[in-house]
């Protein structure tokens, strides 16, 4: 199995950063109906002022390979559209377990 998780960090007020986020994190969390190799999604807003980061996501696949299924899925594309244009910084650790 593999764990797949993304940290974001975006751009615009705080107020637009946490909408944006929420939108984002709720089509994520629909993604494990849609994604055949998805076995699990997480999500969690930032709720901590003192840091830059705003969302992040936990996704589990069994193999490395089906990485590269999901994020090249049509759903997850979508989702991520949602936050292309508010999006500053992507940080993302894949790995076995």
């Amino acid at each position: 199995m593999v764990k797949h998780i993304v940290c974001f960090k975006l751009k615009g007020t705080p107020a637009k950063r946490r909408e944006v986020a929420g939108r984002f994190a709720e089509a994520l969390m629909a993604l494990p109906g849609k994604i055949d190799v998805l076995q699990s999604m997480e999500t969690g807003i930032n709720e901590n002022p003192s840091e830059d980061w705003d969302i992040v996501l936990t996704a589990v696949v069994p193999t490395m390979a089906d990485v590269t299924v999901y994020a090249s899925h049509p759903a997850h594309v979508a989702a991520a559209a949602l936050i292309a244009g508010h999006k500053e910084s992507r940080a993302c650790v894949d790995y076995e377990f």
